[in-house]
C-alpha cells in the first residue's frame, strides 16, 4: 500500500501527486486533508508515518508548506526514514543512499512540475545497499536504544 497526506499548505501539490501516481498505476490511500481549511500538520503526518512504521504501507509521501513540520513528525516513528527533499539530486540520494520510505515535500516552496519529477526519481531510483545499508543498520540500532531508554 502507498499512502499520502498533507496539511492545507500541501493540499494542491498532494492532489497533483495523487493524479501522477494513479497515472503510473500506483494505488494510493489518501489520509487527508481534503480541503483548504487550516489544519494541524501533525495529525496527517502521524497517520502516514504510523502506516509506514507498522508495515501497513511500504511507502508514503507527506506535504506541508515547507516540509519541515512533516519531516519532524514522521521521523519520530520507528523504521521510518522520512527525507525532506528540495531538488532532483536530493530526491535521488534520499533513495539511493538512505532508502527513504517517506518522501517529504514543501507545497509552498516547490512548483508542481519539479515536485512530480522528484517523486518519479524517488520511486524509480534503486537503493544501493552495501555501505549505505551498514549506515541504516546503525540508525536502527540507535532507534532501538532510544526505544529501550538506553541513551
Amino acid at each position: 500500500m502507498f499512502v499520502i497526506g498533507s496539511d492545507h499548505g500541501g493540499l494542491e501539490l498532494k492532489e497533483a501527486i495523487k493524479g501522477f501516481l494513479k497515472n503510473r498505476g500506483t494505488d494510493v490511500t489518501d489520509f487527508g486533508t481534503e480541503n483548504g481549511d487550516s489544519v494541524d500538520y501533525p495529525d496527517f503526518g502521524e497517520k502516514v508515518a504510523r502506516a509506514v512504521s507498522c508495515g501497513e504501507a511500504s511507502k508514503g509521501i507527506l506535504i506541508c508548506g515547507t516540509g519541515i513540520g512533516m519531516s519532524l513528525v514522521a521521523n519520530k516513528f520507528p523504521r521510518v526514514r522520512a527525507a525532506l527533499v528540495h531538488d532532483e539530486f536530493t530526491a535521488q540520494m534520499s533513495k539511493e543512499h538512505n532508502n527513504a520510505n517517506i518522501l517529504v515535500l514543501g507545497g509552498r516552496v516547490l512548483d508542481n512540475e519539479l515536485a512530480l519529477k522528484m517523486v518519479a526519481i524517488w520511486l524509480d531510483t534503486p537503493f544501493e545497499g552495501d555501505r549505505h545499508q551498514r549506515r541504516l543498520d546503525k540508525i536502527a540500532q540507535i532507534e532501538e536504544q532510544v526505544r529501550k531508554g538506553d541513551l
